[in-house]
């Protein structure tokens, strides 16, 4: 019970202010009072809770919350979004924290070439990796392979010091952070040297076919139309393609358009393509992450197509 209901009823009283019903808890026993549809979703969220904390996994405040924006969802049950290993390495187990995330992961799964777009904080580029990761250790690819375009994102590039090496670097921190966050960290350098794992900017993938690769590219929405098609016209036998990007926080030079804005459009109706949208509701990162993307979204809908542009 104290697992269900959480240190100091923590987690009860997240139930009590989400739920419209009644919750009384008398020992070991639960009963809600309201409307039928209202004690039927609590029960819901009950039965799922218990399922969660039976698989060993235990519950958290966040896990609460989210099984609570899933129900009602005949599509799926939370405890099954929320229980799905897909990586466990160094004592962590990297599972999708929302129905779209799993949406997300299936379609890895199941698609050659995977479009996800969303805000800042869905998980997008780090479960990619992790799915990445997932498919080296499975032996389903020989390598894994990391690119962003280097575009500044308000700043120079070529004021920063030291060589183009030290320069690209900053962009492709983010794609080792995740590595380091999934692999040995005495590994990575080895992957890295071997070139079984392979972090570069994408002027770097122009005249290559990738072969037995899992090949990731972030921040697809700093690139052109022509970079894309360069990108996607790299994929080779038994490789698959996800592309990661974020409509919203584009840094191209003014009148330059994004590939990423106008792919689904040229990709419509080509089979083993999936486009997987994320949202502010998917937002991983701290609760305040979502909330400022959704104020954000609300803030650009009230301006005018021309002040959108300034």
């Amino acid at each position: 019970m104290v697992s269900v209901l959480g240190p100091h009823d923590e987690y009860l009283r997240i139930l009590e202010r989400e739920l419209a019903a009644e919750i009384h808890v008398r020992g070991n026993e639960v009963t809600f009072s309201g409307t039928a549809e209202a004690v039927t979703v609590a029960a819901e969220v009950l039965t799922e809770l218990i399922t969660i904390v039976r698989t060993g996994q235990g519950l958290a405040a966040d896990t609460v919350e989210r099984v609570l924006g899933m129900t009602g969802n005949p599509e799926v049950s939370a405890a099954e979004v929320l229980t799905h290993d897909i990586l466990s390495s160094r004592g962590k187990t990297i599972r999708a924290k929302t129905l779209n995330q799993k949406r997300y992961v299936d379609a890895i799964d199941a698609h050659t070439v995977i479009f996800g777009i969303g805000p800042a904080g869905t998980g997008k580029t780090y479960l990619a990796v992790a799915k990445a990761v997932q498919a080296l250790q499975a032996k389903q690819v020989n390598r894994i392979i990391l690119t962003r375009p280097a575009i500044e994102a308000g700043e120079r590039l070529g004021f920063l010091p030291g060589t183009l090496n030290d320069k690209i670097d900053p962009y492709l921190r983010p794609l080792y952070d995740a590595l380091h966050d999934m692999l040995d960290p005495d590994s990575v350098p080895k992957l890295l040297t071997s070139g079984t794992i392979e972090v570069a900017p994408l002027a770097y993938m122009r005249g290559r076919t990738l072969n037995d690769a899992f090949i990731i590219l972030d921040e697809a929405q700093n690139t052109s139309t022509e970079q894309m098609k360069m990108f996607l016209t790299r994929l080779g036998f038994g490789s698959k393609i996800v592309v990661t990007g974020d409509v919203t926080q584009i840094d191209l030079p003014g009148g330059v358009r994004s590939g990423l804005t106008v792919v689904e459009e040229i990709l419509d109706g080509v089979n083993d393509i999936a486009f997987c949208r994320l949202t502010s509701h998917d937002v991983v990162r701290h609760k305040l992450v979502g909330r400022i993307v959704a104020a954000y979204d609300r803030f650009e809908a009230r301006l005018s197509p021309g002040r959108k542009n300034r």
